[in-house]
């Protein structure tokens, strides 16, 4: 009978890794507390359980034993559940950290203590049991961050620029945290970098360096990332050396770390470091590509107690994720997808969403829409590919919508949720001058121009030019939407455009006219 490899999590990130210890020639075990899981077919036994419960999941080994199956290991690959691989791991005498180790590397308050003895350059920090009264002070400087000391996703993540902010955002990062602490760290400003590694027997090996991509203040949403990261070599040691300095002072010495690592005027930090495999399609995805090598292969070796089999890299692609995302309302279509993967250099497309959805303007990680990834032998080429196929899929929202409408009344150029197109007030002038909507009654929908808007240097949220999102319009009305003199869509039109983009301006005719 052959050995079986226990997997934390049966979800997209964990698909290759089921694939892959099915190519090593374990039996596979995929465990989640969805029954639904997304990739539940592709192991070979699924157990509906929760990621949390780790005596079920020792249980569960115990009784893959008794049925007379050998345990080859158990481990996770993007998901928060480091710690409990390590539980199961010590109590069934199975490859693994210390438990330990572990723990510091899913708590942000024993990771940032751990960092500080040994010196790793991390944020100033403190911590918050309960939201903080008006007297309370950071022993910091404003800005800060807010966040859950054991959550990932950015969920419960903020900005806060001053007192005023700071209760309200602990409150968020409380209701994220499952031991209701919060953590307030000093704001670094600068690029950020995210670090894949194996680990073997103390000896640290880099699978893969890549630059994130965030948007969205005061909230962190990673919008995507580039692999690999486009930086000078002597830069690429700072963060990597701060990487691997964290990396010891957890005492992670046989299993996986991926870092998130801040560059600042006054060096390199940790963000945080995790005793996993990153999510995010790093490890399974856009590294493999770039690169030509599966870390995730040694990742399952190591978990086996097996040396990881190092292959460098067959090859020096770039290979870019990039999100799409949407106004708040519900998904009534959308459209485009099977386009977008037929599009060159384009190697998958994954949707969060489908029609019935609800959706938000995501203020964390878990809220966009979907991702798209591409790869190519030229870096722009790749990131082109990447970014002209997440422009082409659109969501069309159902009309009318309380939520939608909300978003679209909301005033111009707010900092959050932001207008698809900010202006910094120029347009707004030019858009008080255009005629108000017309009694639509009948024949053909005709657009007052707007050339000040559409001949403007301006991009939405997915970088689409006004251009695009008015053939983006077309596409979802089936209108021609011809702009003359005296068009039936004048004022309310183009605010839904400048507010909402091709969303809001589809959404407005689809609400006020019965197109």
């Amino acid at each position: 009978m052959k050995s079986c490899m226990i997997i934390l999590g049966a979800g997209v990130m964990q698909g290759p890794v089921m694939r892959i210890a099915r190519e090593l020639g374990y039996k596979t075990v995929a465990l989640d507390g969805n029954p639904d899981a997304p990739c539940r077919s592709m192991c070979d036994r699924f157990e509906n359980i929760d990621l949390k419960d780790t005596e079920n999941i020792i249980r569960l080994a115990e009784t893959l034993k008794s049925e007379g199956g050998a345990l080859a290991g158990i481990m996770t690959a993007g998901t928060d559940f480091s710690a409990q691989v390590a539980f199961a791991a010590e109590k069934l005498g199975l490859p693994g950290i210390p438990v330990e180790a572990a723990l510091d590397a899913s708590d942000k308050e024993r990771m940032r203590r751990r960092f500080t003895a040994a010196g790793v350059p991390s944020p100033a920090f403190c911590i918050l049991c309960e939201p903080p009264g008006d007297d309370f002070a950071p022993p910091f400087h404003y800005p800060v961050v807010v966040k859950p000391v054991d959550n990932m996703g950015a969920r419960g993540c903020r900005l806060v620029r001053s007192p005023k902010e700071l209760r309200a955002a602990a409150e968020d990062a409380l209701r994220y945290s499952r031991s209701s602490r919060a953590i307030v760290e000093e704001y670094l400003d600068g690029p950020e970098f995210s670090v894949d590694a194996l680990v073997y027997r103390g000896e640290i090996s880099i699978c893969g360096l890549a630059e994130r991509h965030i948007f969205y203040p005061p909230f962190f949403v990673e919008m995507g990332h580039t692999m690999p990261a486009e930086i000078t070599p002597e830069t690429a040691r700072i963060v990597l050396d701060t990487f691997c300095a964290g990396v010891r002072a957890l005492g992670i010495e046989n299993g996986a770390a991926k870092g998130d690592i801040k560059y600042t005027t006054k060096g390199a930090f940790v963000g945080e470091i995790a005793a996993r495999l990153s999510g995010g399609y790093m490890s399974g995805w856009t590294y493999p590509y770039s690169s030509g090598v599966e870390p995730i292969r040694g990742a399952v070796l190591i978990a086996a107690g097996m040396p990881p089999d190092i292959i460098p890299p067959l090859r020096s692609w770039t290979s870019a994720e990039r999100a799409f995302i949407s106004i708040p309302g519900t998904v009534r279509a959308i459209r485009g997808v099977s386009a977008a993967e037929k599009r060159w250099g384009i190697k998958d497309v994954f949707l969060r969403v489908h029609e019935g959805d609800n959706v938000l303007f995501p203020v964390n990680n878990v809220e966009k829409c979907g991702n798209v990834i591409s790869a190519a032998p030229d870096r722009f080429e790749a990131v082109k590919a990447a970014e002209d196929a997440s422009r082409s899929i659109l969501i069309e929202l159902e009309s009318p919508d309380k939520e939608t409408s909300a978003f679209l009344a909301a005033p111009l150029d707010t900092e959050f949720p932001p207008s698809a197109y900010t202006t910094n007030g120029v347009l707004a002038a030019a858009l008080e001058k255009i005629p108000e909507d017309a009694l639509y009654s009948g024949g053909e929908l005709t657009v007052s121009p707007f050339p000040k808007f559409m001949n403007a240097a301006l991009t939405d949220y997915a970088g689409r030019p006004p251009a695009e999102s008015m053939d983006a319009v077309r596409t979802l009305t089936g209108l021609p939407l011809v702009e003359c003199e005296g068009g039936v869509l004048g004022k309310e039109f183009w605010r839904a455009m400048l507010r909402g983009g091709y969303q809001g301006a589809a959404y407005h005719i689809k609400a006020g006219y019965k197109v």
